[in-house]
């Protein structure tokens, strides 16, 4: 076998020839299947308080995970070594492992006409995320912050400015065949600054931006001044009364219920009925307005790749377009291989790798299909409720779909945000909650691999003084 020093700089050709290498060196080893990822990247992360570099981060990895089967029977392992000798120690573990462990009767790789890659380039890497020097990511965190201190005199401290740029490249192969591999690239920049009313309460907050490349990033001062209005809306909060009023829910937190959807959704919770949303395929589970979709093939409207894009899935299954929610029929459980054999049905294409462990379901751009209202009409129709800007803690059941959230915003007064509020917990089911969705915003963004626009959900319980 070639000997691939650690520390050597490989091409993505280079890694993709040395995962069929390990490939085989398993399957001459005994293993009748095999499955190898190679993951590698770098990060660059600072953080600027008060106008001085608090944390400095620069880092680099790469890892080989693979996959063995002997028949019914599979185990994995993963190394940092990717010398001859350390994947050598990689390969015979790992079968050591596999001997050991119980049959079962749906583990395997897909079939061998299953596997593809999506064709063309889908812009999920820019070199310029790199393009600017030390010193002036450095400074990009400092502007930010800036702008956020420099917005209104109550802003009086800050929990800093971030800059944040990296890149990865993904390999996968497989004894059936299939061998692939792309690129990535990230770049972010973030304010969160603190402000003091005139009673000495301090209240905090913060926007960010984030981008494929450094090009389409919001200016430093943009993300600052847009941290600085959301921190001070947030002076004066307090808490209301206990009662059952609309709540609206801005996209940057209706996105988490989009993401409890899919945690419903996941064959891996379905397979164990352990999902409100188990059986249910086929029949109508929220109102007729709802349509969520996961699209890994996704190009934004600034021509790259979504944050969740992809050309194949952790399988190697080629990536493609899956409607979960249509205008609130459930169409689509999302499925890896090993969960659609446990449920007779075909992979949705959605299976998740890490380099160790076996695959588990992933998303691709999830979204909620937007509507046609503005949030200041949605706002507007509200007598009295509760806009939610943030949410805490991990209060969702997807067996049940109970839902129970910490949570801050703004008051509703006659379809107009009035005063702060916090120290309150909004509680509902989702079930009941996907029924009683009464309004869905226009502003689709995203600002990551799940988005939401703006949701109004009645009927729910504001638990206060």
């Amino acid at each position: 076998m070639p000997h691939f020093p650690a520390q050597s700089d490989l091409t993505g050709p280079e890694l993709e020839t040395l995962a069929m290498d390990v490939v085989a060196l398993a399957v001459k080893a005994g293993a009748s299947d095999a499955e190898v990822a190679i993951r590698e990247g770098d990060e660059f992360s600072v953080n600027v308080r008060m106008g001085q570099v608090e944390t400095l981060k620069e880092s680099g990895s790469r890892g080989l995970g693979l996959r063995v089967f002997l028949g019914k029977r599979s185990a994995s392992s993963s190394t940092s070594d990717l010398t001859s000798d350390g994947i050598r120690q990689l390969v015979d573990g790992a079968l050591a492992l596999a001997k050991v462990t119980e049959d079962d009767p749906f583990t395997g790789l897909p079939e061998p006409d299953e596997f593809g890659c999506l064709s063309g380039d889908l812009h999920l890497y820019s070199e310029d995320v790199y393009s600017l020097p030390g010193p002036e990511r450095i400074e990009w965190a400092r502007r930010a912050e800036a702008a956020a201190l420099a917005a209104d005199p109550r802003i009086t401290n800050s929990s800093g400015g971030t800059f944040d740029a990296a890149t990865g490249r993904r390999v996968l192969a497989n004894s059936r065949g299939f061998v692939g591999g792309y690129r990535t690239s990230y770049a972010g920049v973030s304010a969160s600054p603190l402000a003091m009313d005139a009673n000495g309460q301090m209240q905090r907050d913060g926007w960010w931006s984030s981008a494929r490349r450094l090009a389409d990033l919001e200016s430093p001062e943009s993300v600052g001044q847009e941290a600085a209005r959301r921190t001070l809306r947030r002076l004066g909060a307090r808490r209301v009364l206990t009662q059952r009023v609309p709540i609206v829910f801005a996209p940057e937190v209706a996105r988490s219920l989009v993401g409890s959807i899919f945690e419903a959704v996941s064959g891996d919770a379905i397979w164990r009925s352990a999902s409100f949303l188990a059986g249910k395929l086929g029949a109508a589970i929220a109102v007729p307005g709802i349509t969520i979709i996961d699209d890994h093939t996704m190009l934004l409207p600034t021509g790259v790749g979504g944050f969740g894009t992809s050309p194949f899935d952790g399988e190697g299954l080629p990536t493609r377009r899956t409607v979960v929610i249509e205008n609130g029929i459930l169409r689509s459980y999302l499925l890896n291989a090993y969960t659609a054999r446990k449920l007779g049905m075909k992979s949705t294409h959605n299976a998740s790798r890490g380099l160790a462990g076996t695959p588990g379901i992933g998303c691709g751009n999830l979204f909620l299909q937007p509507g046609t209202l503005t949030p200041e009409q949605i706002i507007a129709e509200v007598s009295a409720g509760l806009y939610v800007t943030s949410l805490m803690g991990f209060g969702v059941n997807i067996v049940t779909g109970d839902y129970s959230r910490g949570a801050t915003g703004l008051w509703i007064e006659n379809g107009q945000l009035t005063h702060a509020v916090e120290e309150i917990t909004i509680a509902g089911n989702l079930a009941e909650m996907l029924r009683n969705v009464t309004a869905i915003g226009n502003d689709l963004v995203f600002r990551g691999a799940v988005a939401s626009p703006t949701l109004r959900i009645d009927g729910m319980t504001i638990a206060g003084a």
